[in-house]
């Protein structure tokens, strides 16, 4: 079964940047089919929203607030999704999410999600 575990979070300052990771484990091991994976963010107090996302084929999307600022990827060899986040602002402050969405035949997909990492961006 999938698991998922998000590091690289911490404090930083408006304008810096941070690298988040997402080490996934059970790709191979009959959970099905990778279809994407993503970050979500969710700030204190607010609706969790998506940030970006990757599917298998390595289409990308993000969400307005922070394209040209972060930038998703993934590496099969090392089962892991990475989010770039440069020119941090306050307002990036949230704990990241990531998650992972698997195709099952005629089964539901699967979705599974880390526990998360928490971003401060101070002023």
């Amino acid at each position: 079964q999938v698991q998922l575990e998000e590091s690289g979070g911490g404090l930083v300052q408006a304008g810096g940047s941070l690298r988040l990771s997402c080490a996934a484990s059970g790709f191979s091991g009959g959970a099905g089919r990778l279809n994407h994976m993503a970050w979500f963010r969710q700030a204190p107090g607010k609706q969790r929203e998506l940030v970006a996302v990757i599917t298998a084929a390595d289409y990308i999307n993000y969400a307005d607030s922070v394209k040209g600022r972060f930038f998703i990827s993934r590496e099969n060899a090392k089962d892991t999704v990475y989010l770039q986040m440069n020119s941090l602002k306050p307002e990036d402050t949230a704990v990241y999410y990531c998650y992972a969405n698997y195709f099952r035949g005629l089964a539901p997909n699967l979705e599974v999600w880390g526990q998360g990492t928490l971003v401060t961006v101070s002023s």
